[in-house]
């Protein structure tokens, strides 16, 4: 392998770690158009409860994200093997939580632990998603959660993140 042919590999390599990022940030940021940025919107998407385009699934996966008053998506290392110069195949382990007001006033939600099984294309220069499998492998229960309100004796600030255009939000 030449310097320029490791140089190329890493680079997107980077490019891949990069959409990956951006995937979960603008879900927890609800942030429509940075999550449209991670995929082609021809990119077949199955997360059982859904199957469809990535164009379709957007608007599906956003508005299950906006019933959550807080929501993380935390993703490990990805695995990535290129299949050439612009297609790779990527595994990618996660854990989600989301929480939601309860029927009692307090916060409730679940954590989810799963994969995504990925297929990665460079058009026009730029990798995106190209197909999405995501398996769950397993869930808990996060029941009473934190309110909103800091806590006086260990005042932490909190962002309420319930619709598009947060202050804090940074497009990166």
């Amino acid at each position: 392998m030449t310097a320029a042919t490791s140089l190329d590999a890493l680079l997107a390599k980077d490019a891949i770690i990069d959409v990956l990022a951006r995937y979960s940030r603008t879900l927890d940021w609800l942030d429509e158009d940075g999550q449209a940025s991670c995929y082609w919107p021809d990119a077949p998407i199955d997360y059982g409860f859904f199957k469809g385009s990535a164009a379709d699934f957007l608007p599906v996966v956003m508005a299950i994200e906006r019933q959550s008053a807080r929501r993380w998506h935390f993703l490990n290392a990805p695995a990535i093997r290129f299949a050439d110069d612009n297609r790779a195949e990527v595994e990618t382990y996660g854990v989600t939580a989301g929480v939601r007001q309860n029927d009692a006033g307090g916060f409730a939600g679940m954590l989810y632990g799963g994969r995504y099984l990925d297929q990665f294309e460079k058009r026009g220069g730029e990798w995106r998603i190209a197909r999405r499998d995501y398996f769950l492998d397993w869930s808990q229960p996060l029941p009473d959660q934190p309110v909103f309100d800091p806590n006086a004796a260990f005042p932490l600030p909190i962002l309420d993140i319930l619709a598009s255009g947060h202050p804090r939000y940074r497009v990166m």
